[in-house]
C-alpha cells in the first residue's frame, strides 16, 4: 500500500526518519535546463561544514530541504511512499504530479 504525501513537514518527517538527504541535478533540456529531484538514504547528514562523505552523488548535488521543497513545487510534485512496515525498503519512493 502506498500513501501521497504533499505536506514539506511529512516529506521531510519520513525523509530524515529514514537517513535521507534532499539532492538536486540540473540537467541538460533542449535550449534551457531542468531540476531532478531525489533523495539519498542511509549516510549521515552531509553539509559544506561537516561534510562525512561527497556533496555530490552521482551527479547530483546535496542540497538544503528549503531549495529541494522549492525545486518540488516548482516541478508541481508529491513523493509517495509505503506505508506497510512489513514489506519491501522502507527507503522506497516516487515523485507523482500534484492532483
Amino acid at each position: 500500500m502506498a500513501k501521497t504525501l504533499t505536506s514539506r513537514d511529512d516529506i521531510r518527517q519520513w525523509a530524515t526518519a529514514r537517513g535521507g538527504n534532499p539532492m538536486l541535478m540540473e540537467t541538460p533540456d533542449g535550449t534551457g535546463s531542468r531540476t531532478l529531484l531525489n533523495l539519498t538514504f542511509g549516510q549521515e547528514a552531509l553539509n559544506s561544514d561537516n561534510n562525512e562523505g561527497p556533496d555530490r552523488v552521482g551527479g547530483y548535488q546535496l542540497v538544503s530541504w528549503e531549495e529541494w521543497f522549492e525545486a518540488l513545487d516548482a516541478n508541481k510534485l508529491s513523493l509517495r511512499v509505503s506505508d506497510d512496515p512489513s514489506g519491501g525498503s522502507e527507503a522506497e519512493f516516487e515523485f507523482v504530479e500534484r492532483g
